[in-house]
């Protein structure tokens, strides 16, 4: 595949992650930040580590408050939930990127899905190993008064810096283990109903009993904790 057609086909699936589920009303950054705190049991360090152990091996990210406050307060609060235990990739499409982030418990998932973020600033770039949120929308570029982040997150597998424009802010970045996370399950490749793979409203709404059932080869976090020096 050329550069060009790759570029084009990146593109393209970046604007599917813009889409995932339905975006909800509009909400100024700052208003989203208050929303955070009063959700947040704790206001979080300015960098953090996060253990992922997962079903095919472990790796650690680290996360900059200073990079995007609003989204790695977040990130902290869900882990210290234990939000991401038992969750699956569920969209790993080779040469782009892992999506993960829907809880295995719907009423888990509906919980913070209904405490929507406001889009920050991109301070960094979508390259190898970066974590960013995945966000709602209707395909159009995200504007920075849309409340269109929940839980939703990717790993970069190389370099998506095309992404950066359409305002996708990484909040931190996979300092160990980066082997685990290239070598997830990419089997069923993009989600329904673009592709054979999961449909994100059934993820949403049947959690892991529809996953395990039609999608058993996902590889999962079975635990995702908060290193402690």
């Amino acid at each position: 595949m050329n550069l060009r057609i790759w570029t084009q086909v990146t593109l393209l699936l970046a604007a599917a992650l813009l889409f995932a589920v339905p975006a909800m009303a509009a909400v100024s950054v700052e208003d989203a930040a208050k929303l955070e705190a009063e959700a947040g049991a704790a206001e979080c360090p300015d960098t953090f580590k996060v253990k992922f152990e997962c079903s095919n091996g472990t790796f650690v990210a680290e996360f900059y408050k200073d990079w995007a406050p609003i989204g790695v307060q977040r990130m902290h609060d869900l882990v210290k939930d234990d939000f991401f235990n038992d969750a699956r990739f569920f969209r790993v499409l080779d040469g782009f990127m892992a999506q993960f982030g829907i809880a295995g418990d719907p009423a888990k998932q509906t919980k913070w899905r209904e405490k929507p973020l406001g889009v920050e600033p991109v301070t960094q770039s979508n390259t190898r190993g970066m974590i960013s949120y995945a966000m709602m929308g209707s395909g159009a570029q995200p504007k920075q008064t849309t409340n269109n982040r929940t839980t939703q997150m990717f790993i970069n597998f190389g370099d998506n810096s095309n992404l950066d424009p359409m305002g996708f802010a990484p909040i931190g970045k996979v300092v160990e283990g980066m082997e685990a996370v290239d070598g997830l399950y990419s089997g069923y490749g993009e989600g329904a109903p673009r592709g054979r793979g999961p449909a994100q409203d059934l993820i949403q709404s049947q959690g892991n009993k529809y996953l395990q059932e039609k999608f058993p080869k996902l590889d999962y976090i079975k635990t995702a904790t908060v290193v402690t020096d």
